[in-house]
């Protein structure tokens, strides 16, 4: 497999990470429910969201979360493609990104506050080494 279709590969996975963490999170509402809504509430989720508390209010940030990385790795890897700076390391900073965002769902699932933000700022680390390797 060539550069690129790793670098698309790992972008797809990426896109992927926000449905992923969508699953915790419904669970979440199944179980905490609503008092007027037991369960799932599936005619106003976003309100049903905003009560959540704990572990499912962790969820709902993950899953926000991941859509705010997603915007960012997309543009990384949009700028490495256009600037033709497709090579093995962008390969490998695609690839530690993709590996930091899931260990940033579990740790964000199971409260471990530092390694979650440790992993975060690795991967910020990854996307922004990315775009600013487009610069020369």
């Amino acid at each position: 497999m060539n550069e690129l279709n790793w670098l698309v590969g790992c972008l797809i996975a990426v896109c992927l990470l926000p449905y992923l963490a969508k699953v915790p999170l419904a669970w979440a509402m199944f179980q905490q429910g609503t008092e007027s809504m037991p369960g799932y509430d599936n005619n106003e989720p976003r309100t049903q969201q905003k009560q959540l508390r704990g572990f499912g209010a962790r969820c709902l940030a993950a899953h926000e979360n991941s859509f705010e990385a997603l915007i960012l790795f997309v543009a990384a890897v949009l700028l490495t493609i256009s600037t033709e700076h497709i090579d093995r390391n962008a390969v490998v900073l695609a690839m530690a990104f993709v590996i930091c965002r899931v260990f940033y769902l579990f740790f964000y699932w199971l409260n471990w506050d530092k390694l979650r933000s440790s992993v975060w700022f690795i991967g910020m680390l990854c996307v922004f080494t990315m775009m600013f390797r487009c610069m020369s």
